[in-house]
């Protein structure tokens, strides 16, 4: 099904903006699906690069070598940039992972889905030599997005909001990024103490507190 321009996610339409000044910064008149991909692999507070992480890949790496791919397409000197057959076959493809996943938007998720599966594209193929596939992208996005749907042109804003603005005390403690708590067991001991005394609804501590200040280092010890 045709895709409708009315219904893009705004970093859905930057991505699309993007494309175009990349290939005019090129020098090349037909926008493509590669020029997209690279747009997406940029757009740092978008979609696709932490889909990307959560499967293993580097979005980053894959951005660089896509780019030295469209450093050797042909330059156009002069002329006008103008969205390709291959691009507008895309964002219908797109449009359907959509309607598959029954969004109510066209984002940048759905257009990675139908890059990875579409035939004779060079971009396809290095996502598959990266190791991304249209199962993975799945998995990957039960992460990034929840049970979260594209409901409105700004469904980012929702997405992985408690990596956003808070921390895994956890992931650090394992990391080995949180202060040592060797020597200071007596002390933990007291936070874990004061903790379990703390009514309900004060437990967070406020910011600059003993409470916040130490509490970090309770993962660590547990």
């Amino acid at each position: 099904m045709p895709f409708k321009p009315d219904r893009l996610t705004e970093k859905t339409q930057e991505a699309i903006q993007q494309a175009q000044a990349l290939a005019q910064e090129a020098q090349q008149q037909e926008i493509t699906p590669e020029h997209l991909l690279l747009a997406l692999l940029q757009q740092a507070d978008g979609t696709v690069p932490p889909i990307l992480q959560q499967i293993g890949v580097d979005p980053t790496r894959v951005a660089a070598e896509l780019k030295a791919q469209l450093d050797r397409l042909p330059k156009v000197y002069g002329a006008e940039s103008y969205l390709g057959l291959r691009l507008r076959r895309l964002l219908d493809a797109a449009w359907n992972e959509m309607e598959r996943l029954k969004d109510e938007y066209l984002s940048t998720e759905h257009i990675l889905l139908a890059l990875v599966e579409e035939a004779n594209s060079e971009g396809a193929r290095l996502l598959q030599r990266a190791g991304v596939s249209r199962e993975k992208i799945l998995q990957a996005l039960t992460q990034v997005r929840g049970s979260s749907r594209v409901t409105d042109a700004s469904p980012e804003s929702k997405f992985q909001a408690l990596e956003k603005y808070s921390r895994d005390l956890t992931a650090l403690a394992r990391e080995g990024k949180l202060d040592p708590v060797i020597g200071r067991e007596q002390e933990i001991r007291r936070v874990i103490q004061g903790c379990a005394r703390i009514p309900e609804g004060e437990a967070g501590g406020r910011p600059g507190s003993r409470l916040t200040d130490r509490g970090d280092q309770v993962p660590g010890r547990v």
